[in-house]
């Protein structure tokens, strides 16, 4: 038996769907682009485990969520082979052909696994009504809501340089009323895609169970006749508002009839009004819009009683789910990589994360004013959004110990424990720190001669600093070979000099003569 694998997006999908949504089997493997059995299998599981509920208990996490569902095999039941209905149609025109010969002509090409003799003839037949040119489709009341764009577009002049951009209009449709909402942006792209659903959402009052939007890039990151994959963002707002997302098949304009139908409408009916007409904002023109919008909803039906204003009220509008309680803020969803520096590029400025996840794949939720950065469905990091390019916003927390401690070091923190050792010490770390270009240059040798406290003590590192300081010597080693060799200060500075440099001298000469010796 195959293996059906499915994301954990999917399997939190099929639960909220099932258990928040109320919708059947069929309907969320629609959504979703599973199978109903796979659908069936995995609602079964949940509720042998006591997930009868949305959202899950607090336990329930990704990780346990994958082990308990995706880690475990699950088969489907294979079905048989469908013969080629064209074929067998052609067949049966000969004479003397029966549905009988050729079930069994079927039988023997698949013998261990093909239908029944009636099951053959009812899905001849099924097939056989699917034939007809179109399909009237029935829909149910609060259902679902068809959205698409127009492909007119309406001029917008900037009135201080006289510059014209084209306005996209979009259009959403209810499937049992035909009650429609329309509305201007100044793209198709994403953000402007998912707030003209919140506003069709607050214009309606209430949320229909299914979205059927077109496959435009804004919607579904794949287009696909059988699998489409949804942008993250635009499924949150799905999650938001808890409704389903059934994208129309590619090339399929009969899949959202409605919308082609509202969208021909809104152009002939708003847009036709307007082509004589000269806006210089979006809201002017949305304004505009708005007013037409309630004369086309008003409008009686040719063939029907009442308008679609009347129809929604009697119908979609008892059965619409209620709007949460909390107003949707956009959020953009982003797949990013930690960098090696354990931060994450977003829009040109960089976020810390915990060091501990470097290289890690983690999603990003983007609102205006915040970025939280999640890692297997749990937030790792938040930070306040910054639009400073080449910038970046590091907490503390999220840096390992060394880099922690390094980052505390100032000028300050060097000199004042120094001051605390004594007056010659201070000197030589000030001229450790301020005679190179930057003070941070002079910290490592700084952060070594302060060190020398802990072997020595205060006294003796006091005095061979101020050895040091009279004779000139401001490195580690020398203050340290100082203190190995107890040559503390001297009154006579010069001398000091001289003796320090011929002792040097020395060693340096014993030590080559020990080297040639042992060679």
């Amino acid at each position: 038996m195959p293996t059906v694998h499915i994301t954990m997006r999917k399997l939190k999908e099929i639960l909220r769907l099932k258990y928040q949504g109320g919708l059947s089997h069929r309907q969320i493997a629609s959504s979703l682009s599973v199978s109903p059995s796979t659908v069936s299998n995995y609602c079964k599981r949940a509720q042998q485990m006591g997930l009868c509920q949305w959202p899950l208990p607090a336990e329930w996490d990704e990780e346990r969520l994958r082990r308990e569902f995706l880690e475990t095999r699950i088969t489907v039941r294979q079905t048989p082979p469908l013969p080629d209905w064209a074929v067998a149609h052609q067949e049966l025109r000969r004479k003397g052909m029966t549905l009988q010969l050729l079930w069994e002509e079927y039988a023997e090409r698949h013998p261990k696994n093909h239908y029944s003799y009636n099951h053959y003839c009812m899905r001849y037949r099924e097939w056989r009504k699917c034939q007809s040119p179109s399909m009237r489709q029935s829909h149910k009341a609060g259902e679902k809501l068809f959205v698409d764009y127009c492909g007119p577009t309406v001029p917008i002049v900037d009135p201080r340089t006289g510059e014209e951009r084209r306005a996209q209009i979009f259009v959403a449709v209810m499937g049992a009323s035909s009650y429609t909402y329309a509305d201007a942006t100044l793209s198709q792209g994403l953000e402007d895609w998912v707030m003209s659903h919140k506003r069709a959402f607050e214009f309606l009052g209430g949320v229909p169970e299914m979205i059927v939007p077109d496959n435009l890039k804004s919607g579904v990151s794949r287009a696909c006749r059988y699998e489409p994959d949804l942008n993250p963002t635009y499924q949150q707002l799905a999650a938001h508002y808890g409704v389903a997302v059934l994208p129309a098949r590619p090339y399929k304009p009969k899949d959202k009839a409605k919308a082609e139908v509202g969208v021909q409408i809104v152009e002939r009916w708003i847009l036709a009004k307007l082509r004589h007409e000269t806006f210089f904002s979006l809201a002017q023109l949305n304004q505009r819009i708005g007013a037409l919008l309630t004369e086309l909803n008003n409008r009686p039906f040719k063939k029907l009683p009442g308008s679609r204003k009347s129809q929604f009220e009697l119908l979609d509008k008892p059965v619409l789910k209620s709007l949460p309680q909390n107003p949707y803020q956009f959020t953009r969803v982003k797949a990013v990589r930690v960098h090696i520096d354990y931060h994450i590029e977003l829009d040109k400025h960089y976020y810390s994360v915990p060091y501990t996840l470097l290289k890690r794949k983690l999603e990003a939720h983007i609102c205006d004013n915040l970025v939280r950065i999640y890692h297997g469905g749990r937030c790792v990091a938040t930070h306040p959004r910054s639009y400073q390019q080449g910038g970046q916003t590091t907490h503390p927390d999220h840096m390992p110990v060394a880099h922690q401690k390094q980052m505390q070091w100032t000028p300050g923190r060097f000199l004042n424990w120094a001051q605390e050792i004594g007056p010659s010490t201070l000197a030589v770390i000030k001229q450790l720190l301020y005679r190179k270009s930057h003070p941070e240059l002079g910290y490592r040798a700084s952060l070594g001669i302060l060190n020398l406290e802990k072997r020595y003590g205060r006294p003796r590192l006091e005095a061979a600093c101020q050895r040091a300081d009279r004779t000139g010597v401001y490195y580690q080693k020398g203050i340290r070979s100082i203190l190995e060799k107890g040559w503390m200060a001297s009154h006579c500075p010069k001398l000091s000099r001289i003796v320090w440099r011929s002792s040097l001298t020395s060693i340096s000469v014993a030590q080559a003569t020990i080297t040639k010796d042992q060679r």
